[in-house]
């Protein structure tokens, strides 16, 4: 459901023909699970509390609150909004607005929830990496990288494109070997300020 109309229309309609609408795009969602599976989900939740503080710690304000989630099954994480906020395509929507006032902008940003899957490897092997060093540089960095992916995967803009890819020039600099400190000239790399840095 993409077209603006079906924003405003599912704001209004609640369910259809006895079945209740739910938006996977914003939190609380649960899924039917059995007693083994809740237990399975429980243990998973408790083994990640430390890494979503950290990740919390990381983000700052960007996002509201970091958890644990049941909904993904191949990505690491995934953005969410509030049950009674705005979804990234109404965010987009509004932000589009002829005649909208700049004082809009306070109350038009979603508050966005980092939901991260435990049984990925990617936050299995981030968790463990937090769990023998939570002050790891590497650790920021990839946290700011899942972050920034998962905006866009979940359909919102970035606030700053050129640091982002910056951070993925660095991650492919890192994967072919190349030395951060070569005589290679990288523009975008100049303006962008350390990765490490402490937002609070």
């Amino acid at each position: 459901m993409c077209d603006p109309m079906d924003e405003y229309a599912m704001q209004q309609l609640k369910e259809f023909e006895g079945k209740k609408f739910k938006n996977i795009a914003k939190e609380g969602l649960e899924l039917a699970q059995d007693e083994e599976e809740k237990k399975r989900v429980e243990e998973l939740k408790k083994s990640t509390e430390e890494l979503c503080k950290i990740v919390k710690d990381t983000l700052g304000e960007k996002v509201e609150k970091v958890v644990t989630g049941e909904r993904l099954s191949s990505s690491p994480c995934v953005i969410v909004t509030g049950e009674f906020g705005w979804t990234a395509n109404m965010e987009r929507i509004m932000k589009a607005q002829a005649l909208r006032s700049s004082g809009m902008s306070s109350y038009m940003t979603s508050k966005k929830t980092l939901e991260i899957n435990p049984s990925h490897p990617i936050i299995s092997e981030l968790r463990k990496k937090v769990e023998k060093d939570k002050n790891d540089k590497t650790v920021k960095d990839l946290i700011w990288l899942l972050f920034e992916t998962s905006l866009l995967t979940s359909g919102f803009s970035l606030d700053e494109p050129t640091t982002f890819a910056a951070r993925i020039h660095r991650m492919i600099k890192l994967g072919l070997s190349i030395d951060d400190t070569s005589d290679i000239p990288d523009q975008q790399d100049e303006d962008v300020p350390d990765l490490e840095v402490d937002n609070e």
